[in-house]
């Protein structure tokens, strides 16, 4: 199969091919039929399965035929980073088009996307949260979408943005095409697809799981010797870009930090860092500036790198799902990749589940010369303690006549002369 089979516009066969892409992925090959005929579609796919492109493209195709210069097509998207993302896969394919689209998301000034709106997109990319901004603002119209997509479904609800998401189904027109994309299909996903989808056509590639490009690895250690661990795992990978994943933004930074001082090209986001200084750090990790990314899952689904070779899961995620998308950055169409994963004893239950999750068990590995037994750091006595402020006397009660006390000024207010 070929992409001229979908008889695409020639200015979008174009674009594909300023994409370089070649022959439709299997989720192309079975999601662009139908919504080019206008179908409501749920997509059902891992990341790195080239879903992007099966929703672009039919939005593309639908818009070359009608009103230029109002949002007609609306994508909807979990991350900035995501949004990003699409918005560049959109900029590629409708190269030839002359349609404009924007990204919308937040930790950026408003009255730059207000310009943009104001002179007219055909397609919006945007998270929910600045997305209502606009809304309540009245700085966006709804009134000509005729396309909507909302990807990274699970991912969406996930983050909590299932009652954003009721509110701008809220604003549109009921006679739209629906299309959702999702890598795992739980109740609330399959809630909202009777709710806004119309005779859907299914389409769902693999089953809900992890690669079978991607190898698996867990490493037994404790807590306080994973980044000693860590240094010694980067010294012994000589292939492209790596990954790290940790559970808080502290750590992050701590990892990140600790890295950088040991000679490494790091670089780290997490939802504390401005927004110019994570796109900063992925474009930096996309170029090669960076060879190693520590990151929280607020990047999981939006780092896309055609050359992670390796995702190490320096903290156990808390899901399955978090597991699949973490290491779905790597073994993407095709490549091959390594998931490495630190565990603790706590840490056994999500490795069960994890095994049941891929039918089989997980090779255990340790590095031959690494001191697994070193002495644990002292704790500081009493280091919660001194943190807490000290605590203040008690004023004093009120005594005599019971007149209420004044404790700003510490004396009793004056009473009234005619009292």
């Amino acid at each position: 199969m070929s992409f001229e089979s979908f008889n695409l516009h020639p200015a979008l066969l174009d674009g594909v091919k300023s994409a370089g892409y070649t022959a439709p992925t299997p989720i192309q090959a079975q999601a662009i039929p139908p919504a080019l005929e206008g179908r409501d579609l749920i997509g059902l796919a891992q990341t790195g399965t080239g879903k992007t492109a099966a929703f672009v493209l039919p939005m593309l195709q639908k818009l070359l035929r009608g009103q230029r210069g109002k949002l007609r097509g609306l994508i909807i998207s979990p991350t900035r980073e995501l949004a990003e993302q699409i918005y560049d896969t959109v900029k590629t394919l409708s190269r030839h088009t002359g349609l404009r689209s924007m990204a919308i998301y937040g930790g950026v000034g408003m009255e730059a996307q207000k310009s943009k709106l104001r002179a007219g997109m055909d397609i919006v990319i945007a998270c929910p949260g600045r997305l209502l901004d606009h809304v309540w603002q009245g700085t966006i119209d709804f009134n000509n979408v005729e396309m909507l997509v909302i990807d990274e479904a699970d991912r969406m609800f996930d983050m909590g943005f299932l009652p954003d998401i009721h509110k701008i189904l809220k604003c549109l027109v009921r006679e739209r095409q629906t299309l959702l994309f999702s890598a795992t299909m739980p109740g609330d996903v399959k809630k909202l697809v009777t709710q806004i989808l119309t005779d859907p056509v299914t389409v769902q590639i693999g089953t809900v799981a992890p690669a079978v490009t991607v190898s698996h690895a867990l490493y037994p250690i404790r807590q306080d010797l994973k980044t000693g661990l860590l240094k010694i795992i980067l010294q012994q990978i000589e292939t492209g870009s790596v990954l790290v994943f940790t559970r808080t933004k502290h750590r992050t930074e701590r990892v990140a930090i600790a890295l950088g001082q040991a000679g490494y090209k790091v670089a780290s986001i997490q939802g504390n860092l401005s927004q110019y200084r994570r796109q900063a750090a992925l474009d930096g990790f996309k170029n090669g500036t960076y060879k190693v990314l520590v990151a929280t899952d607020i990047a999981s689904r939006g780092i896309d790198v055609s050359d992670v070779s390796h995702v190490i899961n320096y903290d156990m995620p808390d899901t399955s799902d978090a597991y699949i998308h973490r290491i779905g950055r790597t073994g993407r169409i095709g490549r091959t990749g390594d998931a490495f994963t630190f565990v603790s004893p706590e840490d056994e239950p999500m490795v069960r589940s994890l095994e049941k999750l891929l039918k089989t068990s997980i090779e255990r590995r340790t590095v031959e010369g690494f001191e697994y037994n070193a002495p644990a750091p002292p704790r500081v006595a009493g280091a919660y303690e001194t943190r807490r402020p000290e605590r203040r006397p008690a004023p004093p009660r009120p005594v005599g006549d019971g007149t209420p006390y004044n404790f700003r000024r510490n004396r009793r207010p004056q009473r009234p002369a005619n009292s």
